[in-house]
């Protein structure tokens, strides 16, 4: 792991101890992890939806058996995990 500084205004350090406090969290650095791993989340969410949306609007036929749809949501399963094995 490395280690990476970021200043500050006061409101938002006293927020995010706060947070810390609040939210089970053992240190501010755990906190902050959370964080990113959910934008990471996010914005995997945000890349699938896009391309599902591409898709859609191609206006190509799609004709997904329960099988074929099993296999979308397994590799987005584990395109989440790999990005939530990089963000920590």
């Amino acid at each position: 792991m490395t280690t990476l500084n970021i200043s500050l205004p006061e409101q938002m350090r006293a927020f995010i101890e706060e947070q810390t406090r609040s939210g089970g969290y053992s240190t501010a650095s755990e906190y902050i992890r959370a964080l990113v791993r959910d934008d990471q989340k996010r914005q995997a969410r945000e890349r699938l939806d896009a391309l599902l949306l591409k898709g859609l609007e191609s206006g190509d036929p799609i004709s997904l058996t329960p099988d074929a749809w099993e296999d979308v949501r397994k590799e987005v399963r584990e395109r989440i995990a790999e990005l939530q094995r990089r963000g920590d």
